[in-house]
């Protein structure tokens, strides 16, 4: 399933985080899914949120410096090998996968794993 993750950029510097985070929280935006790559002197956040347009909204005028961009989220057996198995067909396929990071719901025993690829469409078809 392709959804809008909102990035965001970050210096590297204490409280950071906690200013995103308020400014979501103030917006009532509740966070589904968060990923943090960064360096010595900036990083880079990634979001799944329940209301992108509010999220967005609210860091912007909050003076931060976003981007959305669609990611593929894909449910995994949450068991020994299942990501394993996964990656093996991507693999295959040769998708490339620029990143990804997981989340874990607790309401069943999926794990949804976030991928951003190259082919996009590759692999929505792959996993039809």
């Amino acid at each position: 399933m392709t959804v809008k993750q909102i990035s965001v950029f970050l210096e590297n510097r204490y409280g950071q985080l906690h200013e995103i985070t308020s400014i979501l929280a103030e917006a009532g935006v509740d966070l589904k899914a968060l990923n943090i790559a960064e360096t010595k002197d900036y990083g880079i956040l990634r979001l799944l949120v329940d209301d992108v347009a509010a999220a967005t909204d609210a860091l912007i005028g909050a003076g931060c410096v976003v981007s959305v961009n669609p990611v593929q989220v894909v449910p995994v057996p949450n068991r020994a090998g299942g990501l394993n198995a996964l990656l093996g067909r991507i693999a295959a396929a040769n998708i490339d996968i620029e990143y990804m990071y997981s989340t874990v719901d607790g309401k069943d025993d999926v794990a949804k794993l976030v991928f951003k690829v190259d082919q996009p469409d590759a692999l929505e078809a792959l996993l039809a």
